[in-house]
């Protein structure tokens, strides 16, 4: 929890939340996203998703794509654990095979096509 609160006020700072700029934070309904115990910075509002639905969280899906080098295989060290998982990555990323797979299995039909963050 002491992670996310730290990204969370990070994150808030970022954005330039404040009493001009409210700024609404889906999140997932793990424990420390939602723990009364979390400090919440002002003007940031969280809104937690529903229980089982992983249609509103693309992510969701990119898991079995991101874990598959570590199928049977037992890193050393947590160094070699983020190489496998970086080299991962940057092949999903530049490889226009895997990049087709993931887009297949993220897109939905409610995700806007042409979709730029703001800034």
């Amino acid at each position: 929890m002491e992670l996310f609160s730290r990204s969370l006020a990070a994150f808030a700072q970022q954005a330039g939340a404040g009493p001009g700029k409210e700024i609404v934070l889906v999140v997932d309904q793990a424990g420390w996203h939602l723990s009364q115990r979390l400090p919440i910075p002002p003007h940031v509002h969280l809104v937690p998703l529903p229980p089982y639905t992983p249609e509103l969280q693309p992510a969701e899906r990119l898991w079995t794509y991101s874990n598959t080098p570590l199928l049977n295989r037992r890193p050393a060290d947590l160094e070699e654990l983020d190489t496998l998982q970086l080299d991962r990555c940057v092949a999903l990323q530049t490889d226009p095979a895997l990049r087709a797979t993931i887009q297949s299995a993220t897109h939905y039909h409610w995700w806007p096509a042409d979709y730029s963050p703001t800034t």
